[in-house]
């Protein structure tokens, strides 16, 4: 966070895992809920753990993806989904500075390793996840590797 409570890009190269070889490709297709609704798995490009799927992609404002500039100048690329169960958020909501009028923001991690990965948005009942798609990386189901 910045002075201005502006949520940052926090490096992901700095963050390791511990977890390595075949079984993390089961387990990421375990935590992002591919059984309900199918789809090639997103991870979390630090730690490989199941963020969501391809089937929850959904358009917001038109568009699933999307290109913003915060107020400090840092700039995203997030896509929009319906379902992000390897997520978990932080701090308070805050309409402040949203990119999505109508609906307040919170930051959203990867709750494996905690890499900063975007942010859950909510307006009355309707909310979203909107990612960096920078900070995901797709796997096919059933993949080895």
């Amino acid at each position: 966070m910045t002075g201005s409570g502006i949520p940052v890009a926090i490096a992901v190269d700095s963050v390791k895992s511990d977890r390595k070889g075949p079984s993390v490709v089961a387990d990421a297709h375990e935590r992002a809920g591919v059984g309900e609704g199918g789809g090639r798995v997103l991870a979390c490009a630090a730690c490989q753990a199941g963020i969501t799927t391809a089937a929850a992609r959904i358009e917001v404002g038109g568009s699933h993806e999307h290109h913003f500039t915060n107020p400090d100048g840092y700039q995203f690329h997030i896509g929009c989904f319906s379902r992000a169960p390897g997520c978990k958020g932080s701090g308070e909501p805050s309409a402040e500075f949203t990119w999505f009028p109508g609906y307040s923001w919170q930051v959203e991690g990867c709750a494996q390793c905690g890499a900063f990965l975007g942010w859950r948005y909510r307006s009355g009942e309707h909310r979203f996840h909107g990612l960096i798609l920078v900070r995901l990386v797709e796997l096919e189901p059933g993949s080895g590797s």
